[in-house]
């Protein structure tokens, strides 16, 4: 990133430590609000948000924090773009189509934002990895589109204390909710364990309006920029609803469940290995009666 040895100001006589001038017109719209002024945006530009997925949720929130100016980004996909994932996954264009979605949001980053660092893993997340590519960000955005990984992600950030917006979209609807371990109920307070083979079909399946993913991972990154400016109220105990055929939103409380087996009083998940992350994401038999 850009920086200056002497002060920049901004018309009217305020004083941006460490911005440039190219900075201060850039974010000149929310360096205004008191809630983000020179102090706030050298937060952001300080902070390091993980996303997993860069698919239709992962393609806004990656966007719009490199636009606000998060210094440092991850990508976090092992897919490659298809040209069916271009009606929702606005981070990626037709000629990235066959190329990694990691590579291809890197690319849409940096062309919107070049001072952003981009860090990219075109791998899965799974248990052997997750603690070592989850460990040292700030937050993590869920953009992943399947049951073991987002049960996956719940766990390991809150083994390390990360928090985490969490998200999912099907057909019309669409929800969210934000996790700050050992503050809040975490998702396996919310969903025990994943539901059976078939119960819920997936967006190949049953399809989704590509706008609903993208006001879902626009609120996960406003989740995100609100808690690394530490402002607002979270989503913290409570979970977000979305439906786009009535455009109506509504929330209901989420109470952190002193029995969950990640976040509980005595947690049985002390460690990735110790949980089956296949079709139903539950800890192991075998260490059932631990904690």
């Amino acid at each position: 990133m850009e920086k200056t040895n002497r002060d920049s100001k901004q018309p009217g006589g305020r004083i941006f430590f460490g911005l440039t001038q190219d900075q201060l017109v850039r974010y000149s719209r929310q360096l205004i609000l008191k809630e983000v002024g020179g102090k706030g945006q050298k937060k952001l530009m300080h902070s390091k948000v993980l996303i997993i997925g860069a698919g239709g949720l992962g393609s806004p929130a990656a966007l719009y924090l490199a636009a606000a100016g998060v210094g440092r980004i991850g990508i976090v996909d092992s897919d490659k773009v298809d040209l069916s994932n271009l009606q929702r996954q606005i981070i990626h264009s037709k000629g990235f189509i066959g190329k990694p979605k990691a590579a291809s949001a890197k690319n849409a980053i940096l062309a919107l934002n070049p001072e952003v660092e981009v860090v990219t893993f075109e791998q899965r997340l799974t248990p052997e990895n997750a603690l070592d590519i989850i460990g040292g960000w700030d937050f993590v955005v869920d953009g992943s589109d399947n049951f073991p990984t987002k049960f996956l992600v719940n766990d390991a950030c809150v083994l390390k204390g990360v928090p985490f917006s969490h998200a999912g979209v099907l057909r019309f609807i669409g929800m969210t909710m934000t996790v700050l371990p050992r503050k809040g109920p975490c998702y396996r307070c919310l969903v025990k364990e994943a539901p059976p083979p078939g119960a819920v079909p997936t967006c190949q399946e049953a399809g989704v309006l590509g706008t609903v993913p993208g006001v879902m991972g626009t609120i996960q990154a406003t989740e995100a920029i609100k808690f690394l400016l530490g402002v607002g109220s979270l989503l913290i105990g409570r979970v977000l609803y979305f439906d786009a055929l009535s455009l109506r939103f509504d929330q209901f409380e989420l109470k952190r469940n002193p029995k969950c087996p990640s976040c509980g009083d005595r947690p049985l998940i002390r460690d990735l290995s110790q949980v089956d992350y296949g079709t139903a994401c539950r800890v192991r038999s075998d260490v059932q009666g631990e904690g």
